[in-house]
């Protein structure tokens, strides 16, 4: 619908350009202000708030048709942004396939209300809140919660033409999760930002991972993939988070996963600034080949006493597994233990181009070796 200030400041121009004598009846000032809230307008035309298309926060309501039916109207306006009020929002957002050919990429924006407060730790004992922006799927099967489809049409092998920008999220699935929390793999590129992915329960409390689910999964395109990742938190998933090409990060922190980030096959080379790994089986894991570095992997381990049968299996074996010697990388570590403070242990199976190196060292630091 076009506002009454756009009609005017429409009218506004086109009087100017058809008259060159055209003497203006408002004000500088007026002119300005029109001006400003004629941009005003042509951004809130590209904002699809969830409500307007049946969607309800109130940890009840499926609300999946809903939000399939509000990014079709974000795709079919080429672009722009779903916007989710405060609330819990039961259901799943499957982005659909864009197919438009080169330079018709869409970026389809996904943003709640405020950026969420992550609960995690090694001590006490805190109950993850409703506060915020909550997208959540407690299915047991099936896609993400959040995922992009893939596109048979497409010019990009089977990659949809989409860049997907998620902001100020809590993304939810169930303990001991059957579904991943976001999967962006069939995405060309991505920008994650003030983004909380759980379990649903504290991490210290999150049970062993039986499925090999990912908190997040990155774009994967050869040549076009391109992911930034700012202040994300993932706790409580096989893998966190599994990086694929061109991923760049920082302030990640990853708790209670058996694999804090997981590096597949990718032909260039990923970068992360702070990473922070608590109490994940495996701190860094590399299942293809891949160029990498940690500018600071900052890890804590459980110390005595610190786990029992139930979470026994977040006592860290390995702060890098690579038992097949495929990555490159740079890392700068630090480890803590529970309990004791900053210590000298790391453990490493395989990873033998990986050169990894304790902050202050001028070596590689005191290794334990894995069998």
């Amino acid at each position: 619908m076009i506002s009454h200030v756009t009609r005017r400041f429409t009218a506004f121009l086109v009087a100017a350009m058809a008259m060159p004598s055209f003497v203006p009846t408002v004000s500088a000032g007026e002119l300005n202000k029109l001006r400003c809230e004629y941009r005003a307008d042509a951004v809130n035309a590209r904002v699809f708030n969830v409500l307007k298309y049946g969607a309800v926060g109130d940890d009840k309501t499926d609300n999946s048709e809903a939000f399939s039916s509000c990014l079709t109207a974000v795709i079919e306006a080429g672009g722009g942004r779903m916007y989710l009020p405060a609330g819990v929002y039961r259901g799943r957002i499957l982005i659909p396939a864009v197919s438009k050919p080169i330079p018709s990429w869409i970026t389809v924006e996904i943003v709640g209300e405020g950026e969420p407060t992550p609960i995690f730790g090694t001590i006490g004992a805190f109950p993850l809140q409703n506060n915020g922006t909550i997208v959540k799927s407690l299915s047991k099967s099936g896609p993400a919660v959040i995922s992009a489809s893939s596109s048979p049409k497409s010019l990009y092998g089977g990659f949809s033409a989409v860049n997907v920008v998620i902001k100020n999220l809590d993304v939810r699935t169930d303990d001991d999760p059957g579904i991943g929390g976001i999967d962006l793999h069939y995405a060309l590129q991505c920008k994650i930002e003030n983004v909380f992915v759980n379990t649903g329960v504290y991490n210290v409390q999150a049970s062993k991972p039986t499925h090999g689910t990912s908190g997040l999964i990155t774009p994967a395109c050869n040549n076009a993939a391109l992911t930034i990742l700012r202040n994300v938190v993932v706790t409580g998933y096989h893998t966190g988070i599994l990086v694929n090409e061109h991923t760049d990060g920082d302030n990640i922190n990853l708790a209670s996963n058996i694999n804090g980030l997981e590096f597949v096959s990718a032909y260039h080379a990923s970068r992360f600034g702070r990473v922070g790994a608590q109490r994940c089986t495996h701190a860094i894991s590399v299942t293809g080949k891949h160029g990498f570095s940690i500018e600071q992997l900052d890890m804590e381990i459980a110390g005595k006493g610190q786990t029992d049968i139930r979470n026994e299996w977040q006592a860290t074996a390995f702060n890098i597994y690579d038992p097949d010697n495929l990555g490159l990388a740079d890392v700068n570590y630090w480890v803590v233990e529970g309990n004791v403070g900053a210590v000298e242990k790391f453990t490493r199976k395989g990873g033998s181009s990986i050169r990894a190196r304790r902050i202050g060292s001028v070596s590689s630091g005191k290794e334990r070796a894995g069998e």
